[in-house]
Formats: C-alpha cells, structure tokens, sequence
C-alpha cells in the first residue's frame, strides 16, 4: 500500500508541472490531479464522440483550416547552450500540432526563450520552455508558463486542438484524450524518452507555443498530451538543460516545403 501511494504522490506532483499555469487573456486553472478531461469505460474502442481529420475538411473543429500543417516529416535544429538538438517532426501522425511549431520555428518564435521548467527530481520528467514571454529578462519568473503565441495578423493568441492518432487509425482524434473519446489504443507516437510534445491546461484545445522534452519514458501521458516528434541527435544535451537556460536557435533544416499555411 505505501508503495502504491509513494506512486500516485510522484505521478501528481509531476504531472502537475506539466500543465500551463493560464493562457494569455484569460485565466485558466488546472488541477495537478486531474490535468485532461477523462470519461468513460476504456475497454471499448468507439470514436463516435471523437473529430477526425476528414471531417475537419467541413470546419467540425472551429479554425481549423486557418491551422499550418505538416504533411509528411521535417528536422528541426534547436540549440541550447551552444549544442544542437536535432528533432524529427512527425506530420503523418500529427499534422496540426507538427505544422504549427514547425511554423513557428520558421516564424522565430522560439529563438531566446527560457526553458522555465525543468522537473528531474524526484524523477526524471520533462524540460518545458516556449513561452514568448520569456524572451523579455525582465518579465516576472514566477509567471513564466502562463503564454502562448500571438499571432500578430488577429492579435489574439493561437491555439491548436489536442490532436492524437491512435494505432491502426487513418486519422487523428481532435479535441478529447483517448480515455475520454472512449479509446483502448495505444497513440502512434508515444512518450518515450526524447519524445517532443505539447503543454497544455487542463482544457484540451488550449496548447499553443509551448512544448517539452519527455526526460523518461512516460506512458501515463500517452493519450492525454500531443507527442508530435522525437529527438533523434542530442539527447544529452536535453540531459543538461537546466531550469533558466535559453534557447539559442532553432531552424528547419529539412522538409520545409512540407508545411502549408492558410493563404
């Protein structure tokens, strides 16, 4: 029993920093226990509930055609203390979520900014960063995690749907975790060390520009945050990232003719 309950304290102090702290222009809380909308009996395998990518084509998912996509694969370089990473973005299994930080990469969002999360004890979590608003030295530390991407064109802040494939599926459910959309499937892409993923609140449309690297293999994620890519050279370089260490750069090395942006 003690075992069981050293188990369920870890599980929530870590999951509890992986949520957003609130997304700009509104407040939005999460509880550590509880960071995904969960429902339902898993045993079953019924999507009726569930978006599919065909029937985003008729706007099932509100802006969704206004959403960069990926389609197929792109490397990205990121380089953090003078070190490359190297990241394969995943756009067959997660076009949405792969186009837009793919886009944003291009954009330069992410050049300077704070990895303003770093959770290794008392295991090995994740390294968390994105946030735009990092990039000011001066903007308060104790609110970093609470900002998403503004997109200068609307002047409000992007959002992109949870968006995950379960094995065998020809497309990605929207909007809901596997559990909640009634799914047994394992995703295609897993948290498995070196696997990039999207932050979110608790609510599961709310990512934005936020992102982290999976310190561990983590399947207690799997189903309820977007991997979207892995890391394939550099892993120990995301080993050392320290809480407060910026991002130098990150560039699209490969496969940027495959990112289509709303015209």
């Amino acid at each position: 029993m003690r075992l069981k309950i050293s188990q369920f304290l870890v599980v929530f102090l870590i999951v509890g920093a992986l949520t957003l702290g609130g997304c700009s222009g509104e407040n939005v809380t999460s509880d550590p226990a509880s960071p995904t909308e969960t429902a339902g009996d898993t045993n079953t395998t019924t999507t009726t509930d569930a978006t599919s990518v065909s029937e985003t084509i008729n706007e099932s998912v509100p802006g969704m055609k206004d959403l960069p996509r990926l389609e197929g694969k792109a490397t990205v370089v990121m380089t953090v203390n003078g070190s490359p990473v190297t990241i394969e973005v995943d756009g067959t299994n997660a076009p949405i979520t792969a186009g837009n930080f793919v886009d944003l990469v291009q954009k330069g969002v992410y050049d300077g900014l704070v990895f303003h999360r770093v959770v290794r004890d008392p295991q090995p979590f994740v390294a968390q960063g994105g946030d735009p608003q990092s990039k000011d030295p001066n903007f308060p530390v104790n609110r970093l995690g609470t900002g998403g991407y503004v997109d200068p064109n609307t002047g409000s802040e992007r959002r992109i749907p949870l968006e995950i494939k379960p094995q065998g599926e020809e497309s990605p459910i929207y909007g809901k975790t596997l559990e909640s959309a009634r799914v047994s499937k394992p995703p295609e892409l897993q948290h498995k060390l070196g696997a990039v993923a999207m932050a979110r609140s608790q609510m599961p449309d709310s990512a934005s520009s936020q992102f982290y690297f999976a310190l561990a293999d983590h399947a207690f994620l799997d189903g309820s945050y977007a991997v979207f890519g892995n890391v394939t050279e550099g892993l120990d370089v995301v080993n050392q990232i320290q809480q407060g260490d910026r991002i130098d750069s990150a560039k699209v090395t490969q496969g940027a003719e495959n990112l289509k942006t709303p015209e």
